[in-house]
């Protein structure tokens, strides 16, 4: 009785002007172009014309990355209308006013080659979770990427991630990655850290320092657990490529 039933509704209408970190600019893609870059060379399916669908894409950052690299067959849908609106005035096409569930029921079997949560997934509620993988494995075609970004329960500064956003309900750990996407069928799940991407001095400087942190953390927890970490994932958040079998 005393709640608001339309809260996300309204979030979302605002969600641009209300989140201090969430910016449609110019400047912020370019800050983060680097790491974009990196993510769509790294997970994207090597053939430029390839069918990917970006869901709750934002303002569009992965598509302006996928478009610069050369991808001309890639959509994006996302809730938000100021997102959306952002995406426009940035000049990144493809990208639609629309709702995730929906889009996905709705989805032809075996159509794409690729689909993409990124900064999204934990959004959702656990049966919605199970849900979205199952459509996703449905809509895939065989061998296609689920292409995830997700906040990292492991890592040691989990919590900032886990609550960056009023609307966020999840963390992940590879090993309750691998559970859910294995459950739902699909045959490989990998998990990779968020490194500093070197791209000049600064960010050189950066990439040595996560090197001795990451080591500090290995060191941490072979001294808890025996474990050496060496497949261990301590960044805030990370990138998970899930893969539908042939």
């Amino acid at each position: 009785m005393y709640e608001s039933p339309d809260y996300r509704d309204r979030i979302l209408a605002r969600y641009v002007s209300t989140h201090k970190s969430v910016s449609g600019a110019a400047a912020g893609l370019e800050s983060r172009r680097p790491f974009l870059d990196k993510f769509v060379a790294d997970h994207f399916p090597p053939d430029r014309q390839a069918a990917i669908l970006d869901l709750g894409c934002g303002h569009g950052a992965v598509l302006w990355a996928a478009q610069r690299a050369g991808y001309a067959n890639i959509a994006g849908v996302d809730a938000s209308p100021e997102q959306v609106a952002a995406s426009k005035e940035l000049g990144i096409h493809g990208v639609r006013q629309g709702d995730l569930l929906e889009s996905l029921a709705t989805a032809a079997d075996a159509s794409l080659d690729a689909i993409v949560l990124f900064d999204l997934y934990h959004y959702f509620s656990r049966g919605q979770q199970m849900w979205i993988a199952d459509q996703v494995l449905r809509i895939l075609k065989p061998g296609g990427r689920f292409l995830l970004h997700v906040p990292n329960g492991e890592a040691p500064f989990a919590s900032r991630m886990r609550y960056w956003d009023f609307l966020a309900d999840f963390s992940y750990t590879r090993a309750s990655l691998g559970q859910l996407l294995g459950t739902a069928g699909f045959v490989n799940v990998e998990c990779f850290e968020d490194k500093p991407v070197v791209h000049g001095l600064k960010s050189a400087v950066r990439a040595l320092l996560w090197r001795c942190v990451r080591l500090a953390c290995r060191l941490a927890l072979a001294a808890e657990t025996g474990e050496t970490g060496r497949e261990a994932v301590f960044s805030q958040v990370m990138t998970c490529v899930a893969i539908k079998g042939a």
